[in-house]
C-alpha cells in the first residue's frame, strides 16, 4: 500500500520569461499544463493548487492563494501546507507537460523506504540538476524549515528546502522537463506529437 499523501502545485508565478501569460493555462497537445499535473496527481489524499482558480483543473482540487499573491513559490508553499493533513507532500511545479503518476508513485515509495531520518525525496533531471518542486517531502520537517525562514514571501525555494535532509531520485522518464520559455513549450509539443 502507498503512502497517504497530500499534492502542492504552486501556480501563482508571474511567468516573466513567457511574457506574463497565463503559464498554467497555456496548452501541450490538448490538455493544459496544469491538469496534465493535476493527472498525475490522481493518487494524492488532497491535492492543493495554489493558484489563481480555473474551471478546466480536475475535480476535487482544493483552491488557495498565496499572500501576498504572487509572492512567490515558498509564499505558495506556505498557503498549501495550512490546507495539508498528510505526513507526506509533493510539491510539483504546474508546468512538468510530462509528469506521471509513476514518476509521483516512485517519489513517495523512495521517501517511504528511506526511513525517517531522510526529509526528501527529489527528481534529479537529465543534467543532474535537483528539482524541489517535482519531490516529496516530510510534511513536519517542511513545516518546521519554513517556520525557521521566517516570513516567506519573496524568498526562494532553495532558502527553504536547502537544509532538508534528501535522497536524489533519477529522472529515468525524463519527465521533470518543464516549461520556462516559449522555446521550452514549443520542445515540448514537439514532443507531444512524437
Amino acid at each position: 500500500m502507498t503512502t497517504p499523501y497530500d499534492v502542492i502545485v504552486p501556480a501563482g508565478g508571474a511567468a516573466r520569461r513567457l511574457g506574463g501569460v497565463d503559464k498554467p493555462g497555456l496548452t501541450v497537445g490538448e490538455t493544459t499544463l496544469l491538469d496534465r499535473v493535476l493527472a498525475a496527481c490522481t493518487g494524492a489524499r488532497t491535492t492543493v493548487v495554489v493558484g489563481p482558480a480555473r474551471p478546466t483543473a480536475g475535480p476535487g482540487v482544493r483552491w488557495t492563494r498565496e499572500q501576498p499573491p504572487g509572492g512567490g513559490p515558498v509564499a505558495a508553499v506556505a498557503a498549501g501546507l495550512d490546507l495539508v493533513t498528510a505526513d507526506t507532500v509533493l510539491l510539483l511545479a504546474a508546468d512538468l507537460p510530462f509528469l506521471d503518476r509513476r514518476t509521483v508513485d516512485r517519489l513517495v515509495a523512495a521517501l517511504d523506504r528511506a526511513g525517517p531520518h531522510v526529509d526528501a525525496a527529489v527528481l534529479v533531471d537529465a543534467g543532474g540538476r535537483d528539482q524541489p518542486l517535482a519531490a516529496a517531502y516530510r510534511t513536519a520537517p517542511l513545516r518546521a524549515a519554513l517556520t525557521a525562514l521566517g516570513d516567506p514571501a519573496g524568498q526562494p525555494l532553495r532558502r527553504l528546502v536547502g537544509g532538508l535532509s534528501g535522497l536524489r531520485v533519477a529522472d529515468t522518464d525524463n519527465v521533470a522537463y518543464d516549461c520556462d520559455t516559449w522555446e521550452d513549450l514549443e520542445r515540448a509539443r514537439e514532443r507531444e506529437k512524437s
